[in-house]
């Protein structure tokens, strides 16, 4: 059994603490079973004196003092900032024309691309409201799928869930990506849907990654964790932390943070993860959060709302994938490049951010092998009639190709051709068929 570092314990304890007046029987009650019972005095004799104190810190409130009083100081100093901008009550949406094109060129040197073979994907297709999510298992807590800012999303109330596989096998590899989105209230919103002012455990997101061999909740037991990554963002303070620990493969148990900057409040967000043999790159939007380069290698997902505060915890567009062999060995061997990770808003053309990396690894095919030409072919699934299917995916295609001559290729070396649903290359009587067939082709001329 690994021992739980005490540095790795506190940092435990600080990420259930971070927001004004968390009671304390709530965050030890967030540390899980292990670390509660190393708090209550099982902890190694080096470490009893300051758990001790920490603990009473804890319980006599001076802790949650300070940390309130840091939280009012964030917001004193982003008076006169937080002032002129206008407070959103209602799910967000984006401004004009000039605010969407600013906001993608913070993408440019956004790297992370997604594996391209699908192991697990749920954008909630055909569920029913109200029922909890077909293709999740909870380990506890419950979920359930809900309308929200114009689609159907994740609601997980007090919940650590995971996606449900028949065999229940562990099934990342050595090379794997993990992405999805989360929705981060602001406290003026927050209250409006609510009518409560005590948000203590609002936006307390948390992704962690498994590693021992069977799909076993993780969270209070360090022996199969490979990364947890907590969110906090839960006061309207200018700056919210990341909070990360890890496990290498020799046992150690490790930690880091990341502050966040004037983080979007009412919008949604993207985070992504990927592993490689044993390094960990994780992203929150256009910003590398964490670069851990020795890792113990991650099995399986779970995702964790930390607490129940008004059924605010909304996810949505997760996706799991394996990763993919380099894209110019493939087009060396096989003619042609089929991605995965060029996505769009669902109905539309709209390129989204996230997939800024996998454009300029093309991008940067085109540049090194001036004598390459693509048909940028887009293929959807059989949703939808075929007129529409055409259309789009035609509209998507040409999308691609005006961000790779935005990127600098010419434009005469480019094709953009609809296939719709026409070469379908999986059933398109299943969700993994569908994704599979949900794909971008660019072949070479």
């Amino acid at each position: 059994m690994r021992t739980l570092r005490f540095s790795a314990i506190l940092a435990l304890l600080l990420s259930f603490g971070l927001c004004e007046h968390v009671g304390a029987q709530s965050i030890l009650k967030g540390l899980g079973k292990k670390a509660l019972e190393k708090v209550q005095g099982k902890v190694e004799n080096k470490t009893l004196e300051s758990v001790d104190k920490t603990t009473d810190d804890l319980l006599d409130g001076s802790l949650f003092k300070k940390k309130k009083k840091e939280a009012d100081e964030k917001k004193d100093a982003a008076a006169d900032t937080d002032a002129a901008a206008e407070q959103k009550t209602a799910p967000a949406t984006k401004g004009g024309e000039g605010e969407k094109k600013a906001a993608a060129l913070t993408w440019n040197n956004y790297d992370f691309v997604s594996g391209d073979v699908i192991l697990f994907e749920d954008n909630l297709e055909g569920e029913k409201l109200g029922e909890f999510p077909s293709k999740w298992d909870a380990f506890s807590g419950a979920a359930e799928v809900v309308k929200f800012d114009g689609q159907s999303v994740i609601n997980t109330q007090d919940a650590t869930i995971t996606p449900l596989f028949a065999d229940n096998k562990v099934y990342l590899t050595d090379e794997s990506t993990v992405e999805f989105d989360i929705y981060v209230w602001s406290e003026k919103a927050y209250k409006a849907q609510t009518g409560s002012d005590d948000g203590v455990g609002l936006n307390d997101y948390c992704v962690i990654l498994g590693a021992g061999d069977k799909i076993e909740r993780v969270y209070g037991n360090t022996d199969n964790m490979s990364l947890f990554f907590h969110i906090t963002a839960c006061s309207d303070a200018p700056a919210e932390e990341i909070l990360y620990s890890w496990s290498t493969p020799s046992g150690d148990i490790r930690e880091g943070r990341y502050e966040i900057k004037g983080i979007e409040r009412d919008a949604w967000h993207h985070v992504a993860i990927s592993f490689n043999k044993r390094a960990y790159k994780v992203y929150f939007d256009n910003q590398r959060v964490a670069n851990i380069p020795n890792a113990l290698a991650p099995k399986f997902v779970q995702l964790q709302g930390s607490f129940d505060y008004g059924r605010l915890y909304f996810w949505r567009n997760v996706r799991i994938a394996k990763g993919a062999v380099p894209l110019y060995d493939r087009l060396q061997s096989e003619g042609k490049i089929v991605t995965y990770a060029i996505t769009f808003d669902t109905g539309k053309a709209t390129i989204k951010p996230e997939s800024t990396g996998e454009i300029n690894r093309i991008t940067k095919i085109m540049t090194d092998d001036a004598s390459i030409k693509f048909e940028v072919q887009g293929h959807c699934d059989n949703t939808g009639t075929d007129a529409v299917n055409d259309k789009l995916s035609q509209q998507r295609a040409e999308a691609i190709v005006a961000a790779l001559v935005g990127n600098g290729i010419a434009a005469d070396r480019l094709t953009a051709v609809g296939k719709g649903s026409k070469e379908p290359v999986a059933d398109n009587g299943t969700d993994e068929g569908r994704a599979k067939n949900r794909r971008v082709v660019f072949v070479k001329k």
